[in-house]
């Protein structure tokens, strides 16, 4: 599984690919349930379902953007953790519990300080910081602010195909008793724009595993945007496959933005 604020903005970039309105100044309000299945690296199965509503703010440079999740899970081992929707911290035990509320919010800005031309990309470093409001007694977080800072390229091949790198370092809040780790993340792919409304995108995304000793997230990720407006304005639907022990089995979403 990965976390839905990273792909939430690749799907965001998909839906804004194709629309004319794409630079000018404008706000985006959104909503992406998901569901995630698998054990995460643990000896339970593990059922998380992640519901992120967003707020964003984008002109000709700057995005801006606040994700406030929902988050209920099962089969969670007593004494493990999540962050942003996967698993922070693991323990042997095979006792689970049921828990849901409140996620980790997550506040981003990104800013283009190079448009790109020609076969050079934009180039958009970026900043994020996760906020520990998920409950850590539940286990629904670790109850620490994260940090994170990258760097992203984005290509405009032709009109219709726009692939995108991103590569970040996270500094991961470190609760006492517990040997988390900094970690790298990163994400490669491309969005295709069939038609004026219809753009698909596939995707890797992948990061290091916060707690030493496990695998980290590793994940295929394909979906659909579909334009209502030329504003952006649409809806998508995804599926996420996991390629490690550190990532759900699969997952699927649904999602809908209003651009005004």
């Amino acid at each position: 599984m990965r976390l839905p604020t990273t792909l939430s903005a690749a799907i965001l970039l998909a839906s804004s690919v194709i629309a004319p309105a794409y630079g000018a100044q404008h706000f985006t309000l959104g909503n992406m349930p998901s569901y995630y299945q698998g054990t995460f690296g643990t000896n339970s199965n593990i059922n998380i379902f992640y519901d992120a509503t967003y707020l964003q703010f984008q002109n000709n440079a700057l995005r801006l953007k606040l994700t406030v999740p929902y988050i209920s899970v099962s089969g969670l081992p007593q004494g493990a953790q999540l962050a942003g929707g996967g698993i922070a911290s693991r323990s042997s035990t095979t006792n689970t519990h049921t828990a849901s509320g409140l996620g980790d919010i997550w506040l981003a800005a990104h800013y283009t300080v190079y448009h790109g031309a020609g076969l050079l990309p934009a180039v958009v470093p970026y900043v994020k910081v996760k906020f520990g409001t998920a409950s850590s007694s539940q286990g629904l977080g670790t109850g620490r602010n994260d940090y994170e800072v990258g760097l992203g390229l984005d290509e405009t091949i032709g009109t219709r195909i726009f692939p995108f790198v991103h590569v970040g370092y996270r500094f991961v809040g470190k609760p006492a008793g517990q040997n988390l780790r900094n970690i790298l993340t990163y994400d490669a792919g491309s969005s295709f724009a069939v038609t004026g409304s219809n753009v698909l995108t596939a995707m890797y995304s992948g990061s290091q595993s916060e707690q030493p000793g496990y695998s980290g997230p590793s994940d295929l990720i394909l979906a659909w945007n579909y334009n209502v407006t030329r504003a952006g304005s649409g809806f998508q639907v995804y599926a996420d496959k996991g390629l490690s022990n550190g990532s759900a089995d699969y997952g699927v979403g649904v999602g809908a933005q209003v651009v005004f």
